[in-house]
């Protein structure tokens, strides 16, 4: 028998109205909104009670880092908010933007610390940190990242020198060009004063050629680095000109 149709066009009885598929959509779309905008004020909550948090544990690891070229006795300012920002420089080995930091005593300039690159090791770049008194000597100076040859080249990094009474990287501390002029800020193999460990000189040699020219940098921008307000860049006064690396052979020369 075929289906009789209601003549005022209702729909015949069992079909779903198509207001409820709105409806459970609508409800559904309200579901999905509220679940976002809760999840979205939780995380916010979240972030804004751990941020403080957060950003102090990143401040204490930085200074933990400047410590171990900087004594804390050398200064008394407030080091991290006294900060300018390096563009990419030649003389350091740098490709991108860095943080220097000013030490003060008493508001007298008392050292830089600051980050540079030897782009020469023997299996790439070697990363720096040096702290440069406003006198002109280098008061320290660590490797914070490098890709040496573990037990051969890594002893530039202190924590892997088998040596621990007195780290190769020690022999730098306090030292300026007054002691040992720039000509002679090499290893001992290339004529200049620094021991190197036997049959691993590039990694050494990088290290010692890119700490002079740091050095040599520092002692003559420094008036202007200490001159300028926080938080303020410094000019581009140099075109960065990067040493080309060393191609390593089968054992370190």
């Amino acid at each position: 028998m075929s289906e009789l149709h209601d003549p005022a066009g209702n729909t015949p009885q069992g079909a779903p109205p198509g207001r409820s598929a709105t409806h459970i959509a609508l409800r559904t779309a309200f579901i999905l909104l509220a679940f976002t905008l809760a999840f979205t004020a939780l995380m916010a909550s979240v972030h804004y009670l751990t941020a403080p948090r957060v950003a102090a544990s990143a401040q204490t690891e930085k200074l933990r880092l400047i410590a171990v070229v900087l004594a804390p006795t050398i200064y008394n300012n407030h080091l991290l908010n006294d900060a300018i920002t390096l563009p990419p420089t030649g003389a350091l080995g740098t490709t991108e933007n860095t943080l220097l930091y000013r030490a003060r005593k008493n508001n007298q300039p008392a050292a830089l610390v600051f980050e540079a690159v030897a782009p020469d090791g023997y299996a790439g770049k070697i990363n720096l940190l040096l702290a440069v008194a406003h006198t002109g000597e280098l008061l320290a100076l660590r490797v914070t990242q490098h890709k040496e040859t573990p037990g051969l080249g890594d002893y530039i990094d202190p924590k892997k020198d088998r040596n621990k009474t007195r780290p190769w990287i020690n022999q730098f501390d306090h030292l300026g060009f007054d002691r040992v002029p720039v000509e002679k800020w090499r290893v001992k193999k290339d004529g200049g004063h620094f021991d190197q460990m036997a049959g691993a000189t590039i990694s050494a040699r990088a290290v010692a050629n890119a700490s002079g020219r740091a050095l040599a940098w520092a002692n003559q921008h420094r008036e202007a680095l200490f001159a300028l307000p926080p938080k303020a860049q410094y000019p581009n006064t140099e075109a960065l000109t990067e040493v080309p690396p060393e191609k390593p052979g089968v054992i370190h020369e």
